[in-house]
């Protein structure tokens, strides 16, 4: 027989994290290519090969 605390759990901790993901609000807009670059994220900077 399946315990039913470990499946109450496992379910819980489930929707508690859907619930957390649907409630982000970076899921409310998808950025455009015309969109200005966002000032928080630092630019990537690729490797330099020196010679």
């Amino acid at each position: 027989m399946i315990d039913n605390l470990a499946l109450g759990l496992s379910h819980g901790l489930m929707m508690l994290a859907a619930f957390l993901l649907l409630k982000r609000p970076d899921l409310d807009r998808e950025p455009s290519p015309h969109d200005a670059p966002d000032k928080k994220r630092a630019p990537i900077e690729k490797p330099r090969r020196d010679a």
